[in-house]
């Protein structure tokens, strides 16, 4: 016993042990989010500046190389710039011709004059490596600056036509600092969008997370209480011998735990089968009148025992309704029980079924000590009890909401005739129209009963 009551123990401390946080997590997802749109958008933006750079410097190319095939000619100097069609667009940055002399010396057309390219009265040298350029191809000038050249050779001479390179890297500068700028906002936009996101679908995780522990804390608290009475009875039963009377006493009260422990397993196990991914039953048409008469009289014995007066008014109408009858089974049982355990002896107990406002209900009405207006938007809750009556586990009407939530039923929860409690269920009927009884109040005394069950009560002791 020991050891179950450990291994209880150290299930709840499993349930118990705090995990991720959800903030922490959310925060770590936006920034491995974050990390991943950055590093895709440096590889997008380098792949734009890389586009974007091999194409204008291959407008400059056409520009050159038209220029070269529409104005070198194979005799004579080549005609200056001034006087020849310009290719390319206006914005683009003026062409330089340079004429390379078979004795190695460069000059640089100005207007209509050849002058020595030696850097002086506005010319601009050739560096060596473009003299003999035949191929569009990117050569530095001795400032640093990058020209774009190509050329052609003509008789007794070899003529370079080059372009500056400014327009093409002030683009790339642009292009850059708008990718710069709008990088971070970018940024900041994916990691709080996000952030925003993860929490939001990471809320009903945690939320269910927590259900979870607390279903697993406040089970293995319920089972604590049976475990203790049945350690307890069984080590004082060990320490001596004890007569007969005795030995059953102790039997008696570990046989009302076990009973206790059976009804919560079974509970939990239904619980858990519910929630799981299974299957559900497949809904079918059931009459709720037949299976309340068929609930009720199954609680007669549990009645009589407790001296209650057991009642069934089922309404002559159509009270077909689609859902799993085992789950309904389930349901009447819940509320009967509930019903049966909380009335004082010499109490009543209704059921009631009919139509109202169009639907068809169930109502379960006794005359017990009612549920506090405070406590009734608690009482679905798992392991949530509204009274301290001995022998509930707190899970039947946890059972009772998951079953009407599930076959698309209402709840009302309220006071009954008799000042105790009146839990009512309604659903949409299965069959509309016909002799059915939608107005007002279901009247049970004038309702005719399907079944009317009132056990005597037990003899009072002298």
């Amino acid at each position: 016993m020991t050891a179950v009551r450990r291994i209880v123990g150290s299930v709840t401390s499993v349930f118990a042990a705090p995990a991720r946080d959800v903030r922490r997590a959310s925060f770590r997802v936006a920034l491995i989010t974050t990390a991943v749109v950055l590093v895709a958008y440096v590889v997008i933006a380098g792949a734009v500046v890389l586009i974007v750079n091999r194409n204008l410097v291959a407008a400059v190319d056409d520009r050159l190389t038209t220029y070269i095939s529409d104005n070198v000619t194979g005799s004579g100097q080549p005609p200056a710039p001034g006087t020849l069609r310009s290719a390319g667009p206006v914005y683009q940055e003026p062409l330089l011709t340079w004429v390379v002399l078979p004795s190695g010396e460069v000059g640089q057309a100005i207007g209509r004059a050849l002058v020595p390219a030696n850097g002086s009265g506005g010319t601009t040298p050739l560096p060596a490596s473009a003299q003999s350029a035949t191929a569009p191809a990117t050569a530095t000038l001795p400032g640093g600056d990058q020209i774009r050249v190509t050329g052609a050779a003509m008789t007794g001479a070899h003529v370079v036509v080059g372009q500056s390179l400014d327009y093409v890297a002030a683009t790339q500068h642009n292009i850059m600092t708008a990718e710069l700028l709008i990088g971070p906002v970018l940024l900041l936009a994916v990691f709080f969008g996000a952030l925003i996101i993860g929490r939001r679908v990471a809320a009903p995780i945690e939320r269910a997370r927590q259900r979870q522990i607390e279903l697993t804390a406040d089970a293995s608290h319920e089972l604590r209480t049976p475990l203790s009475v049945i350690e307890a009875q069984t080590s004082l039963a060990l320490e001596r011998e004890r007569d007969t009377t005795w030995y059953r006493n102790a039997f008696e009260a570990v046989g009302v735990e076990s009973k206790r422990m059976r009804r919560l397993v079974d509970d939990l196990l239904w619980l858990a089968r519910f929630d799981s991914t299974e299957p559900t039953p497949s809904s079918e048409a059931t009459d709720l009148g037949v299976l309340a008469e068929q609930a009720a009289q199954r609680f007669t014995a549990v009645a009589e025992a407790r001296g209650l007066t057991l009642r069934v008014a089922v309404e002559p109408v159509s009270t077909m309704i689609s859902a799993p009858p085992e789950w309904l089974d389930r349901l009447l049982g819940v509320l009967l029980d509930n019903a049966c355990r909380y009335t004082p002896p010499s109490g009543t107990v209704d059921v009631a079924v009919g139509r109202r406002d169009g639907r068809v209900r169930l109502a379960v009405d006794d005359s017990g000590p009612g549920i506090p207006a405070k406590e009734r938007r608690h009482v679905f809750d798992r392991f949530r009890r509204a009274s301290d009556a001995p022998g509930g586990s707190g899970l039947g009407l946890a059972i009772a909401a998951a079953v009407v939530g599930a076959s698309g039923g209402r709840w009302e929860v309220g006071t009954s005739a008799a000042g105790g409690a009146s839990m009512a269920v309604s659903w949409t009927p299965l069959i509309r129209g016909g002799a059915e009884k939608e107005d007002g109040e279901m009247a049970r005394d004038q309702a005719i009963p399907a079944g009317t069950l009132t056990p005597p009560a037990p003899p009072h002791p002298a």
